[in-house]
């Protein structure tokens, strides 16, 4: 199957059983990291991962559901001015937090051995997508995992507080964070601060400092972190177009999903992504008609347990009356032997 396919013809009339296909696939590979029983994976000097979330709307009103999106990948592919990621993974389900990561770290387990891999992770710092969870999910490594503040969105928060426009006080608190002097940073913040006066740009203010505080020590690019990163590093932040697989998909105009029924379409581009949704459909319908056949069986063995069964009174023995001639004598012959009294 190429992984562009935009959606397998056998799950559009299958589509949740497709899903269910590739959510039981995942889950397999979850239980194998419980017992243990992992193959050896690909080694890496550096595995990329980064995580978010995105809400889609529900079947109610103002009802919504959180997709919760992981990708992992080698590093980048560069092919003329277009750069893309080298063997990406993704992860997407709408189930609990918990369950996410859990087939976060059962992907990257089953795929890599991490013991002597570098990760470095990205994400906004939103309260299911902390340092501690790729901490967690990725704990093989005998490195520590690093986690940096996505820098798009440390972006957009600048651009909230400060405007669109160009100024000196925001070039300058962009310096201050690039260089990660904080001192700089509050310096010009409390400058800036103490020229407004409306509540709602000292709101603004106040939430960008409590921001950018809150995670201070994530404010890095990862290059500068570590000893030698690789010739074609590139700074993070893949998550925002990867995520368009998402909203593309599900959050076009009047679209609202049950909870089977997003669950199932975030499998099924979860198994086209990675090209692992074919082999999981036909691995789900040989189990279904294993099962079926084990069925069929059962239910026969089950009707004829309750079919009358006549008890065996041994064999009798008697006297057989005819001539030769008669029909009883016929048969005597054939048999070749001789009826005796008993």
């Amino acid at each position: 199957m190429d992984g562009s396919e935009s959606y397998p013809d056998y799950c559009r009339e299958y589509g949740k059983t497709c899903g269910k296909a590739q959510a039981e696939a995942n889950q397999a590979l979850v239980e194998e990291l419980e017992t243990a029983f992992l193959p050896e994976g690909k080694k890496v000097e550096y595995l990329f991962a980064e995580a978010d979330g995105v809400f889609i709307r529900g079947l109610k009103k103002k009802q919504s559901m959180e997709v919760h999106h992981a990708i992992l990948y080698e590093g980048w592919e560069t092919n003329g001015k277009r750069v893309s990621l080298r063997q990406p993974k993704v992860v997407m389900t709408t189930e609990p937090i918990q369950k996410f990561w859990d087939e976060v770290q059962a992907t990257a387990a089953s795929t890599y051995s991490l013991e002597k891999a570098r990760i470095i992770t990205n994400s906004v710092g939103d309260p299911g997508y902390t340092a501690e969870r790729f901490q967690t999910a990725f704990s093989q490594s005998a490195f520590p995992v690093l986690n940096q503040l996505d820098a798009y969105h440390v972006a957009q928060a600048v651009v909230r507080t400060f405007g669109g426009g160009k100024s000196e006080i925001k070039e300058q608190i962009r310096k201050a964070i690039k260089a990660h002097d904080f001192s700089q940073f509050t310096l010009y913040l409390d400058t800036y601060e103490s020229t407004q006066s409306d509540k709602k740009s000292l709101k603004k203010v106040k939430e960008f400092r409590s921001y950018v505080q809150k995670n201070w020590d994530r404010i890095f690019d990862w290059r500068d972190q570590v000893e030698s990163a690789p010739d074609d590093a590139r700074g993070l932040g893949a998550m925002e177009s990867n995520q368009r697989h998402i909203s593309f998909r599900m959050k076009k105009r009047g679209m609202h999903w049950s909870k089977e029924g997003g669950e199932a379409m975030v499998k099924i581009k979860q198994g086209i992504l990675n090209r692992t949704l074919r082999e999981a459909y036909l691995k789900h319908r040989t189990r279904s008609a294993r099962k079926q056949r084990g069925l069929k069986q059962a239910i026969r063995l089950s009707q004829l347990l309750k079919q009358p069964v006549r008890p065996s009174v041994g064999v009798k023995r008697g006297v057989v009356f005819g001539s030769s001639s008669s029909s009883m004598g016929h048969l005597r012959k054939i048999f070749g032997f001789s009826f005796q009294p008993g």
